[in-house]
């Protein structure tokens, strides 16, 4: 079996200095954890609370599954790109079968976690048996689990069972059920390295393949097993981040399996193999969440924690460099139980300073009086797309002239992140929530969280279902979408051909702009609808799918896409067509869609005055937060924009 221990000069470690160093090294994740919690206590008040700090364990509980999983892969020199992908089909199966197929409940779990597994094994039979590196196989049943969890939810989210959907509760009204989870699995995974053939096994292959193969292991035979355990702690993984979103979202875990390695490696896994511990995943795993968590409640962009978190990850690998250089001896598989005495000393150390110094810091925040100035949430589906960007100004303008503090964040299309952004909004100091739901259901648990802190809720753009919302901000996306038909249909003269660029699948906006726009082409039955095809609301996906498109329909009339930014790629495609032969038509009215209309490429678009809708929501948000009436649904019209009325149009 492989270890990491190296051999160190005595003298250079003597003395109470020597000591301290070789803590910190042989702890540098948790030495790390320890500061991040101390600064952001000390940054902000709303960060050291009972209820923000189990915010912390939900919010890590997911990727620390998948990490744990991850570990036993990563410790036997491999990869797993695929677990963010199985974990969404593995929710995916459980929801289908369920509530499509009518199968009980025990069972249709059963089936999810065999699906993780199966995945997992053919991981491990296109590794051992195919020859084929870890990166190919993984990355071939990311496309393939992801893809089978499209078709099997056609795109749209899945109610989850109820009896299942209480693993995203609490007992008892405050311990959370995925912290549990987290905990347990975490457990498993320690016992597996720890203490049994495989885990030793794990840590063998790792050291060296060839020498385990030698000393008579079965590799093959023990990788297959590996990345069985992988996608086995992936379907859990899937079942309680659907449990927390009450849906399973075939969208879902997307990005997650770079997580899941990230917190592997910040825990002081070597990406080489032969080393890495459940303990140290775990770290890991708290430390991206009180990243994100300390990063939102400090208002920070989203942009920007990407690149936190990007600087962290090289600091983690960069700091095992120094640290083997150094002489640090991290701890094998099958310590003794003083070494493990020791370790077990130095977390209960590590954690009475931390309380300590915590302790101390948040003495800061207390006796502080409060800010006068109401403070707002906005919790916004991405910010990478003009027209929530309009949104954002718009509120951004109407907070600074009603004298409100305004906290803006981008979930990136995640619904899972948009809910521990509304989770972490409920649990700080904020007077009210203005939330643009990635996916409707999805975020009613976290709204419905908000109810019960009595914390008012606007939805902008989008509803929340099954949860109390303040108000409604939204133009009607199911009349946009039969107006956009309207005006593509009247512009072809009632006949022709045409396709259909859709948005993000699983998405409430994809869903009603397409519904609108097939009512309303019912009364227009000279227009023929030859192709639809996803395009993620992207602009280069826009241009990609337009051209193949046209490879197969070269002589269509028009071209009805479900926003601005796929619209303008589709123009791309179509060239000199644009506007001439082949008529255009968008949504949102975004300003470079406007400027498209006023050149004639695009004939139309549907706006919404995103603006307007986030102006909106501030001023119903402050008059919830002072006791004054608000309507529950304000409408902001849409507007057909076409080159004869543009000029006068403001968004």
């Amino acid at each position: 079996m492989a270890t990491d221990t190296l051999k160190s000069t005595p003298g250079a470690q003597g003395g109470a200095a020597g000591g301290l160093r070789r803590l910190l090294l042989d702890n540098g994740a948790l030495t790390a954890l320890i500061v991040l919690v101390i600064a952001m206590s000390a940054l902000s008040g709303d960060f050291l609370t009972a209820d923000n700090l189990l915010n912390v364990g939900v919010q890590a509980a997911v990727t620390a599954i998948l990490a744990f999983g991850v570990t036993f892969v990563i410790v036997s020199a491999g990869i797993d790109l695929s677990v963010g992908s199985v974990a969404a089909l593995s929710a995916t199966v459980l929801a289908w079968s369920a509530t499509e197929a009518g199968i009980p409940v025990v069972l249709a779990v059963v089936l999810a976690v065999a699906t993780g597994i199966v995945c997992g094994l053919v991981n491990g039979f296109l590794v051992s048996y195919g020859k084929l590196p870890p990166f190919i196989a993984t990355l071939a049943m990311l496309s393939v689990a992801r893809g089978l969890s499209l078709v099997i939810s056609q795109g749209s989210p899945i109610a989850f069972p109820d009896s299942v959907s209480h693993l995203g509760d609490t007992l008892g009204g405050w311990l959370p059920v995925p912290v549990l989870v987290m905990v347990v699995m975490g457990l498993l995974t320690a016992f597996v390295l720890g203490r049994t053939y495989i885990g030793r096994s794990m840590y063998a292959i790792g050291g060296n393949e060839e020498a385990a193969r030698l000393s008579g292991l079965r590799v093959k035979k023990q990788k297959l097993a590996i990345y069985a355990f992988s996608g086995l702690f992936a379907a859990a993984a899937g079942i309680v981040l659907a449990s927390r979103l009450a849906s399973a979202q075939p969208q879902a875990a997307q990005g997650y399996e770079l997580d899941a390695i990230a917190a592997v490696v910040i825990g002081g896994a070597s990406l080489a193999g032969g080393t890495g511990k459940a303990s140290g995943t775990l770290i890991g795993a708290l430390i991206l969440a009180v990243l994100r968590n300390g990063l939102n409640l400090l208002s920070v962009s989203a942009f920007w924690q990407q690149v936190v978190i990007g600087v962290v990850i090289a600091l983690a690998v960069l700091f095992d460099t120094v640290r083997r250089k150094a002489g640090a001896t991290a701890p094998a598989a099958g310590a003794s139980g003083g070494g493990k005495g020791k370790q077990a000393l130095t977390y209960v150390i590590a954690a009475v300073v931390a309380v300590a110094v915590v302790g101390a810091t948040s003495l800061l925040h207390n006796g502080s009086s409060a800010a006068d100035r109401p403070k707002i949430g906005l919790s916004l589906s991405t910010l990478n797309n003009p027209f929530f960007v309009q949104i954002r100004d718009g509120a951004e303008e109407e907070a600074m002239k009603l004298g409100v503090d305004l906290t803006v964040t981008d979930a990136q299309n995640d619904a899972s992140q948009q809910a521990n952004q509304l989770q972490n909004f409920t649990s700080g100091s904020l007077s009210a929530v203005v939330v643009n739901p990635v996916d409707s259901d999805a975020a009613g648990p976290s709204v419905r969280g908000a109810n019960q802190a009595g914390i008012p809720v606007i939805a902008v753009d989008r509803g929340v279902t099954e949860a109390d919302t303040s108000a409604l901000v939204a133009s009607d996306n199911v009349e946009g979408g039969a107006l956009g038909a309207k005006a593509l249909a009247e512009k072809l003269g009632g006949k022709g051909t045409i396709v259909i660029l859709q948005g993000q699948a699983g998405t409430s906006a994809s869903r009603e702009r397409g519904a609108g726009f097939a009512e309303g082409l019912k009364d227009y039955p000279g227009i023929k609808v030859v192709a639809k095809q996803p395009a993620d609301f992207d602009r280069t996906k826009g241009l990609d799918v337009m051209t193949n498109l046209l490879q197969a329909h070269p002589d269509i009339d028009g071209v009805f896409a479900e926003n601005d930014e796929m619209a303008l790629g589709a123009i791309k495609a179509l060239g000199s067509k644009a506007g001439t032969s082949v008529q255009v038509v968008g949504f949102d009215g975004t300003p470079d869609g406007l400027k498209a209309v006023r050149a004639g490429t695009l004939y139309a678009s549907v706006a919404q005055q995103p603006s307007e809708l986030g102006r909106i929501a501030v001023r119903n948000a402050l008059r919830a937060v002072e006791g004054e009436k608000v309507e529950k649904m304000v409408k902001v019209p849409v507007k057909v924009v076409t080159k004869e009325n543009v000029a006068g149009f403001e968004g």
